[in-house]
């Protein structure tokens, strides 16, 4: 055998000794992996835990099952998954109101989600929407603003849960339009459309995928949305800044491990969310579900928080409101 046909059988049999060494460095992932939701099934952020959950399980190359326990907000959900034992694969999907607002407004809110939490990856952002019924006769931010001051005892926003992300950025959105608002608080989204539809509330915010459908049927109007460009879901609707107010907020769903899982598990489970994210066919459910899905690696989700709870905070605790 050549000298040269040698040298390449030698550089061969490294490349894959060096590939098998790093897969076998990688952490197994000792049986099922349980993805705990805090709401119960159909919600986006259950819709977000069963994309991922899908393809992790061909990944993992073992069972990804998804465990909704829904109550108290999302709280109960982020106490258990606190709780869990370094040995058992448990992680969470969750929002800004289990993981910012809540420990801001609960006395004894059963988890600390800097000290008990390792973020994972962030999966997606979500919008918000200004809207009105057919008894605001307006059709612009500006002219809204302007009916609001001119009738204040008529100037209601419905969001869809009293505490909720919504709910403190209507009250962001009173602030910085220097309009005052009173929220108003629904049991869900559904609610707060069948009365905006009903005229027994003028105005809402809420996610902006919740509004979709009943703008795209013409039962209401979205005057602006939250992001700092238009929503590629209804691109007509200009953002808050086009519409003359300098104002922009994102929501988002993101994965955390519990403290108790080792780091390179929690690491490898991090690097797992990423490459999925990663993957055309998984971006293309998230916007089929309307949903911006999002690629973050472990140390751009945690900037993500930290940035994210510097901007939240003082909206939550100004506000003075009292779960």
């Amino acid at each position: 055998m050549s000298p040269r046909r040698t040298f390449h059988r030698l550089a061969a049999a490294l490349a894959l000794a060096t590939l098998a060494g790093a897969v076998s460095a990688q952490p197994a992932i000792d049986g099922p992996l349980r993805i705990v939701v805090g709401y119960a099934p159909g919600g986006a952020t259950d819709r977000v835990a069963r994309i991922v959950a899908d393809r992790l399980t061909a990944k993992l190359g073992v069972p990804v099952v998804v465990d909704n326990k829904a109550g108290a907000g999302g709280r109960l959900a982020a106490q258990q998954v606190r709780n869990t034992p370094a040995g058992q694969n448990v992680i969470m999907v969750a929002n800004p109101a289990v993981m910012v607002v809540a420990p801001l407004v609960f006395k004894d809110n059963g988890y600390d989600p800097e000290r008990d939490f390792q973020p994972l990856s962030n999966v997606n952002n979500y919008e918000f929407g200004l809207v009105v019924g057919s008894a605001v006769p307006v059709k612009q931010l500006s002219h809204l603003l302007a009916w609001m001051k001119a009738n204040p005892e008529k100037a209601n926003v419905g969001v869809p849960a009293t505490g909720s992300l919504p709910h403190f950025f209507a009250l962001m959105l009173g602030q910085k339009a220097q309009v005052k608002t009173e929220v108003v608080g629904y049991r869900g989204s559904s609610t707060v459309m069948t009365d905006l539809i009903g005229g027994q509330i003028p105005i809402a915010v809420d996610t902006f995928d919740a509004l979709l459908p009943q703008y795209e049927a013409g039962k209401v109007r979205i005057l602006a949305v939250s992001s700092a460009k238009r929503s590629a879901f209804a691109p007509d609707v200009p953002t808050f800044k086009e519409a003359g107010l300098d104002i922009t907020a994102l929501g988002w769903n993101a994965f955390f491990a519990p403290a108790s899982m080792p780091r390179d598990k929690a690491d490898r489970l991090a690097r797992e969310i990423h490459d999925v994210m990663q993957e055309p066919d998984t971006q293309r459910k998230f916007t089929d579900a309307r949903m911006q899905p999002v690629v973050s690696t472990r140390a751009e989700t945690e900037a993500m928080l930290k940035a994210f709870r510097a901007q939240w905070a003082p909206v939550v605790k100004t506000s003075g409101y009292q779960p």
